[in-house]
């Protein structure tokens, strides 16, 4: 497994050379900004393994287009959704699977349209039970507020994004939600477009007191596939902690980013 996903790495990076250095350097640099002036598309699929008592495997394809739209010619709202199709074995019990739609999370942030020394957002964030699985959902509608900031210079991008979200309403049998997270994040680019990068995923359950934290080193590249742009991503994924019975052994992350550059 650790043998391909080296060949894995070494695919992606071959890739770099496949656009004009500017062009590959400015995607990349609008990559790393998660409220940049670009409509993307991109596909993470996460896959972790060793997961609690049952020694469980979780697949996630996590879909999450961003559309910017320009409200002004000083305020742009970025649009996200995060809409994951899941797939697991061995995690509810022994021999057990469940498969189908989680909730989404769809964000919106209003940002300023030329912001030179700090990049930021704030705005709504809504948990919609779109979930198709009684143990992939919670069967809660919920909304609060979500921010975003980083600063780029040098090819590096440093920043963050933090959401906290509480239901209000949905199944009255279901636990309510309260629940926070926070994603840090930097990443390097050279003027080949490819990357160097980590993030911290924190995601902190308030009513059940519990944490959940990942580390995503990754690497990434810049290319076209005949005349549409794309972006490889792909890394492991370290369980640094979980609830007693969830954690997961290890797990691996690969993206794809379809881009429509405006």
């Amino acid at each position: 497994m650790k043998k391909s996903i080296l060949i894995v790495i070494i695919f992606i990076l071959s890739f770099s050379s496949s656009l004009a250095q500017d062009d590959a350097a400015e995607l990349a640099k609008k990559l790393a900004n998660p409220i940049a002036s670009l409509i993307s598309v991109p596909f993470q699929n996460n896959t972790d393994y060793g997961i609690g008592d049952w020694r469980g495997t979780r697949n996630t394809m996590n879909i999450q287009p961003v559309i910017p739209i320009s409200i002004t010619e000083d305020i742009n709202l970025i649009t996200r959704v995060v809409l994951p199709v899941v797939t697991q074995y061995n995690i509810t019990a022994p021999g057990e699977k469940q498969s189908g739609l989680s909730d989404a999370v769809m964000s919106a942030f209003f940002s300023p349209a030329n912001s030179e020394k700090l990049t930021w957002g704030v705005g709504p964030a809504l948990l919609l039970p779109t979930g198709t699985n009684d143990f992939l959902t919670t069967k809660k509608f919920g909304m609060g507020p979500t921010a975003v900031a980083l600063k780029q210079a040098n090819g590096w991008t440093v920043g963050g994004l933090i959401n906290q979200i509480w239901s209000v309403a949905g199944n009255a049998d279901r636990p309510d939600v309260s629940q926070m997270f926070v994603q840090p994040f930097v990443v390097y680019n050279w003027k080949s477009g490819a990357g160097l990068g980590a993030n911290m995923e924190w995601t902190q359950n308030w009513k059940a007191s519990t944490s959940t934290v990942w580390l995503n080193p990754t690497i990434s590249a810049v290319t076209a596939l005949g005349k549409q742009k794309t972006q490889f991503v792909v890394g492991p994924r370290l369980n640094l902690a979980a609830p007693d019975g969830s954690k997961a052994d290890w797990g691996w992350r690969a993206v794809v980013i379809f881009l429509f550059p405006k």
